[in-house]
């Protein structure tokens, strides 16, 4: 697809069971009413509600699997969009009027799931209210506004790669994709029985390397962020009364009930039956 025959659109749908594989534009995926699965050339990822996840251009496969109709609703970006507004944004005043269509090389964006910021939020909320109207200029101005957000989040990710420790700047950058590679992994992937050679293999670094770079990024290890995503899912289910402690222990990717409720005192202080007495009588 060139840059002529490509545009600026919206797609919004609801399935419980959905599965797609092909090659799409840049782009932002959001849901609501439960979580989507994709898989790009980058890694894995696992969108939830108040997250995004941007994807490049490329090819991708997506799927649903909910007892619910989840809601997507994804924005895609023509070619050239986001290189045009970079410029707007990098150059000076000067060298906008003096060449204001020059172009500018290709801008990839750090493939990953992020926090939908308020602002993101926003603009979201109006694309989604007003975007099956005639299309009209306000509404190609939202997609300007969107696509700002977007770069703004980027520099600041940008910002970021300089705290790693490397001599040049793609090396950094590099090696913090990687690290996003393992986080996003984690985040798909935490209910599974994941190990350290499972996480370094999916970033292409050797665990060392993981170890010190995503506790230098994230503050704490993968080993602690797993256990602290399992206890957090944990939480919620235990709310449940109809699920048992057993059928969490496997949800979780614990091997058994002893390990689930070993590692739950040790992070929330209690069992997990203690605990769900206390969010029940609370309720109460």
């Amino acid at each position: 697809m060139t840059q002529s025959d490509s545009s600026n659109y919206i797609l919004q749908a609801r399935s419980d069971k959905f599965h797609w594989e092909g090659t799409g534009q840049l782009s932002i995926k959001t849901f609501m009413n439960g979580r989507a699965f994709y898989k790009t050339s980058r890694g894995y990822f696992s969108v939830e509600e108040g997250r995004y996840l941007l994807v490049n251009d490329g090819p991708y496969t997506i799927t649903i699997e909910e007892d619910r109709q989840v809601e997507s609703f994804c924005i895609f970006f023509k070619k050239g969009f986001a290189e045009d507004i970079y410029r707007a944004l990098g150059d000076s005043p000067d060298q906008l009027i003096t060449d204001p269509f020059k172009g500018c090389g290709p801008i990839e964006f750090f493939e990953k799931t992020y926090d939908i910021t308020p602002s993101i939020a926003r603009q979201i909320q109006l694309t989604q209210r007003f975007h099956t109207y005639p299309k009209d200029n306000w509404c190609e101005e939202q997609y300007h506004i969107v696509m700002e957000n977007l770069l703004t989040s980027h520099f600041h990710h940008l910002k970021r790669t300089e705290s790693i420790h490397a001599v040049k700047h793609s090396t950094r950058e590099e090696i913090y994709r990687r690290i996003t590679i393992a986080h996003e992994y984690i985040r798909a992937y935490y209910h599974h029985a994941l190990t350290l050679d499972d996480i370094a293999m999916v970033a292409c670094l050797s665990q060392n390397h993981l170890i010190r770079t995503y506790s230098q990024l994230y503050g704490r290890t993968p080993h602690r962020h797993i256990s602290e995503l399992r206890i957090e899912k944990a939480k919620r289910l235990l709310k449940d009364p109809d699920l048992s402690i057993t059928a969490i222990t496997f949800e979780l990717g614990f091997q058994n009930p002893v390990s689930f409720s070993k590692m739950f005192k040790q992070f929330v202080g209690c069992s997990p039956t203690l605990y769900r007495k206390k969010v029940i009588l609370e309720k109460n």
